[in-house]
């Protein structure tokens, strides 16, 4: 009977000593990372220093690994370079971001991926041959995490991707997806969102979902600090594209509860330590001459994304004779492009979607009308324009709403309402206006990045400093 009494007695020490103490869950997130294959080897450089403390640390993506340089979009398949690095650095996970679906590359990344794709707000049709899972469980050192995944979901009731690319998947709002996996809390020592919907989203899934303790966001390119404060008691974290910082997050927990979360910034480009097989990977990528090849040579930079939608619009003008161009506004990929040689590379950088080239005929009050929709009244949605000039009255100084729109020529003159117009734009600008279209528009057998490249290697030269068609004015 005592020894039965001493062994229990034994058990309960043990059980106290190993599950009483706070333990912590390390991880590290990034998000929109957008396929920026040079800055992949001091992130793994990163990964391998924290490996060394934290064995068991996680490795996170909010989603947006592709599309933004062409060494990755254009490889064949599409998207490898960025996974392969990704499986290299050992990633555990990654939300599904809007540009996953682009080039309808989605079903290879799957199969090329050693890590799941998490999005409870999604299914896809059996034939697209895509593997997600909605939810997936981690053990750390004898500790369950569980990790659910979102996307954002637009007024279309889709992600902010080419309608094309989206056919045979379905989606649901991702605050009742996050709603339905709360039994996970029930389950796991720690629950983690790894959302695709933007700041401003990740905040209202906050509110209404308390018994998650982190959501790693992306989608809104925003720049978080470790003054951030928490959200209903849910911390919330996102860097800004292209890997500038990953953010280092450490869970402490204590008798199967989160009791302190910490969120800390790295900024990458300082981190001296490089992985050399990532070193090597990527100068294996970025060898194709194909993409250094020089098509012409900007006289002084591009500063803005205003001047860049300006050539563009030109460019596409200048291909099919239209009197109007129409680019939509983030189909410019990049700000701003520095004075000297553009190459390949540099031209698909600027429009990496690879959208076809479409031309209509529209009346000027018909052409007024479908401009003003599309821009929905806000300096981020308001297209590039090419043969027209638009003065853009804002709400006030520093807001991104437009109260007034006023089109006119070219030269400043007069917009006529009453003329034919040959438009050109682009297919995404069509498929996703949300007003109602009558014509026909005529696909043209070319991409829009194509024509840029053509346009390019034509004029030879290029400046377009101060040439934005946009103005901004204040009430």
């Amino acid at each position: 009977m005592y020894r039965k009494y001493f062994i229990a007695c034994l058990f309960s020490l043990i059980t106290t000593v190993v599950y009483g103490q706070k333990r912590d869950i390390h991880i590290l997130a990034v998000n929109d990372v957008h396929a920026n294959l040079e800055s992949m080897p001091c992130l793994i450089g990163i990964i391998d220093s924290l490996r060394t403390l934290y064995p068991s640390l996680l490795v996170f993506s909010a989603g947006d690994n592709r599309t933004g340089d062409p060494i990755n979009d254009k490889y064949t398949p599409s998207g490898y370079p960025m996974v392969a690095l990704m499986n290299l650095a050992g990633f555990h996970a990654s939300a599904l971001g809007n540009h996953e679906f682009d080039d309808f590359s989605l079903p290879r990344l799957c199969g090329l991926s050693a890590f799941r794709y998490i999005c409870a707000n999604i299914e896809a049709d059996d034939s697209l041959g895509v593997s997600t899972v909605p939810y997936q469980l981690f053990d750390v050192d004898g500790l369950k995490v569980g990790v659910v995944g979102v996307i954002q979901v637009n007024r279309r009731g889709t992600p902010d991707a080419h309608p094309d690319v989206l056919k045979g998947f379905h989606f649901t709002s991702p605050f009742e997806a996050a709603s339905r996996h709360r039994w996970l809390s029930q389950k796991c020592d720690a629950t983690i969102l790894l959302s695709h919907t933007g700041y401003k989203e990740d905040i209202k899934i906050a509110e209404e979902s308390p018994w998650l303790d982190v959501i790693i966001g992306g989608h809104s390119h925003r720049q978080l600090a470790e003054t951030e404060p928490l959200h209903n008691g849910v911390l919330i974290t996102q860097n800004r594209n292209l890997l500038g910082r990953t953010v280092h997050i450490t869970l402490t927990v204590d008798r199967g509860h989160v009791v302190s979360k910490k969120a800390e910034y790295i900024l990458i480009g300082r981190y001296t330590r490089r992985n050399k097989v990532a070193e090597t990977m990527v100068k294996t990528f970025t060898e194709d001459p194909y993409f250094k090849r020089v098509l012409a040579r900007a006289e002084k930079p591009f500063r803005t994304r205003e001047e860049l939608g300006a050539m563009v619009c030109d460019a596409l003008m200048n291909e099919t004779g239209a009197d109007v161009a129409i680019m939509n506004y983030k189909g410019i990929r990049i700000r701003r492009l520095d004075a000297g040689d553009i190459s390949i590379r540099d031209a698909l950088e600027i429009d990496p979607y690879g959208s076809q080239a479409v031309t209509m005929t529209m009346k000027g009050d018909e052409l007024e009308q479908f401009i003003i929709t599309y821009g929905q009244m806000n300096t981020y949605k308001f297209p590039h324009l090419g043969g027209l000039q638009a003065d853009l009255t804002l709400e006030k100084k520093g807001s991104n709403d437009i109260t007034k729109v006023k089109l006119m020529a070219a030269d400043g003159s007069r917009f006529d309402r009453k003329r034919n117009y040959r438009v050109v734009t682009n297919s995404y600008v069509v498929a996703t206006y949300k007003g109602n279209l009558t014509l026909r528009p005529t696909i043209l057998n070319t991409t829009t990045s194509e024509i840029i490249m053509r346009y390019l290697q034509q004029q030879g030269t290029v400046s377009y400093q101060g040439k934005s068609r946009l103005n901004y004015l204040l009430p």
